[in-house]
């Protein structure tokens, strides 16, 4: 069976195209729209796409570019398909008519296939705007003042069932189909303590029906995220304000929750933010990137037991291929878009690329292909995007038109299975300069010393370091050497490039220091400014000198 070629949704202020695969060439079934879109979405299986011009809604097949159904919304502002492609959900902002003391519904449910409206109801939040379905679609939940309203097999007409508890601030559902659970928070107040519990639907109260349940105090909000296999959630609890004063991004901390009952609290191995989690799709093993910069990126199994830990590095984002066999670590936003791509087999680093000024970035669903954006309103010059292979190289690159923007790209979703995971093919190492003495990667599972390459390095330079330092214990004192007023002469078995290469690595380790202290918005001084400027040549000098070894 031929697999499919996955397509990729540009939209900007030129309009919206469909692309095809990685190398991106303009679907030819597909009329490419020039009016500026609002929001583009794909249904979850990838069948059917559907975006809005500011004129109406349209829902295309993605097979043959066919018009499925079009609808007279010029208002919209986002778009969801359920996941049986059953109901087309559009929201418009909220607005009080003149004539009437509660406005007009805004939020509209529509039978995609027929066109019919199912359902208008009214959402004056775009937070959370959209019902969550289950895969089935025998469950859709909303959240309704501060309560959750369930239905059953998309009769919004019938409440079938309600959860209601002091005040249910956040939600997920599980994915998958039945049986479906639910994960509410509830946030603390008048000294008590905020919470998150498990449901399984429709056990929904009385004492015991709450699968696991997880408090803690310091929370102002929470994200949870389903592994795929809906049997463990994590949380993480942020705070808006660091009341030690340490980080100005709040504090955070990790909890985990499992369908059985068990919870606990991830103990992190560095102190300071929690930038990203992210799970395996296997569902057995989570990546966390945390702690003031270079940060840690550490894998954990359902112990919540380290199991890999990457050093530490400038990173603050995770990102699993869909089949689960290479993570990519990544340091977009405020940092330089460097990217780490890891076989998470063999944990052996693949390769190293760089995209600077990235705004957004996802995995082909073909797990071998990547898409970076710079994208506006983020950024309003330089809008691009890129699609490269994991491996480094660029297939792709295409610049936006002089005096128009790029706003999204988006990849088609395609069902779990439908490309299989590929061996991972490891290319010839590039010599890198190290740019600061950053920790170095380390398998941390219990009993298993298969340590990396550098890692094992590393860890011969600390014991001989350890060796020396015995070594100079136990011999005896000897004369002072004389004092000369010459520079000092190299140590034994210590070169003159060796040398060279220290005050090199020194130099770039103080620049790399002062970037870090501009990124957290210190003034630099001229003569640091400078500093900063010597970068590239004191790094092509370290090359030049690493490869004349």
């Amino acid at each position: 069976m031929a697999q499919p070629i996955p397509l990729l949704a540009v939209r900007g202020s030129d309009g919206t195209s469909l692309l095809s695969g990685p190398s991106c060439e303009p679907l030819a079934s597909f009329n490419r729209d020039a009016r500026p879109s609002r929001c583009v979405t794909f249904s979850p299986d990838g069948s059917l796409f559907g975006w809005c011009n500011g004129h109406s809604v349209s829902v295309v097949r993605c097979a043959d570019g066919s018009l499925l159904s079009t609808f007279d919304l010029p208002k919209t502002s986002v778009l969801k398909i359920s996941p049986q492609n059953t109901v087309l959900a559009t929201w418009q902002p909220y607005s009080k008519a003149q004539d009437s003391a509660q406005g007009e519904p805004n939020l509209q449910l529509w039978d995609a296939q027929s066109g019919q409206l199912l359902k208008a109801l009214y959402q004056k939040k775009m937070e959370s705007w959209c019902p969550s379905w289950s895969a089935d679609e025998q469950i859709a939940v909303r959240s309704v003042n501060n309560e959750l309203h369930f239905y059953e097999n998309n009769d919004f007409n019938t409440i079938a069932n309600k959860l209601h508890m002091q005040k249910v601030s956040d939600f997920t559902l599980s994915p998958g189909g039945a049986p479906s659970k639910v994960c509410v928070y509830v946030p603390g107040s008048k000294g008590a303590p905020s919470f998150v519990r498990l449901y399984q639907y429709p056990q929904l109260g009385g004492p015991g029906a709450a699968l696991a349940n997880k408090s803690f105090f310091k929370a102002d909000r929470v994200s949870m995220t389903w592994n795929n296999k809906a049997s463990a959630v994590l949380v993480t609890a942020s705070t808006e304000v660091d009341k030690s004063g340490a980080s100005y991004y709040g504090e955070q901390t990790l909890h985990f929750l499992s369908v059985s009952g068990e919870t606990a609290l991830v103990q992190l191995q560095k102190n300071g933010p929690i930038y990203d989690v992210s799970w395996s799709p296997s569902s057995s093993e989570f990546c966390v990137v945390y702690g003031f910069m270079p940060a840690k990126a550490t894998v954990y199994n359902l112990k919540c037991d380290p199991l890999f830990d990457f050093g530490t590095g400038p990173r603050n984002a995770a990102y699993y291929s869909p089949q689960g066999h290479i993570l990519i670590l990544a340091g977009f936003g405020n940092l330089r878009g460097q990217m780490e791509v890891w076989d998470v087999k063999k944990y052996k680093q693949v390769s190293k690329p760089q995209a600077p000024d990235a705004t957004h970035f996802s995995w082909c669903p073909d797990g071998e292909h990547v898409i970076t954006s710079t994208c506006s309103p983020r950024l309003r010059v330089g809008n691009r995007f890129q699609v490269w292979h994991y491996g480094g190289a660029v297939v792709h690159k295409q610049e936006v038109a002089a005096g128009t923007e790029l706003w999204e790209v988006r990849w088609q979703n395609l069902p779990p299975g439908s490309f299989p995971q590929r061996a991972v093919r490891h290319l010839p190492p590039a010599e890198r300069a190290r740019l600061h003495e950053e920790e170095p990667a380390q398998n941390l599972r219990p009993g298993d010393k298969s340590l990396s390459k550098a890692a094992l390095k590393n860890q011969k330079k600390r014991e001989n370091k350890k060796a020396a330092k015995q070594e100079v214990k136990t011999d005896p004192p000897s004369d002072p050497a004389p004092v000369s007023n010459n520079q000092s002469e190299p140590s034994i078995g210590e070169t003159e490039t060796d040398k060279k290469i220290k005050n090199l690595k020194k130099k770039l380790k103080a620049i790399e220091e002062l970037k870090e202290q501009q990124t957290s918005g210190k003034v630099l001084q001229k003569n640091q400014l400078e500093k900063l400027q010597k970068e590239d040549q004191l790094l092509q000098e370290l090359q030049e000198l690493q490869i004349s070894l």
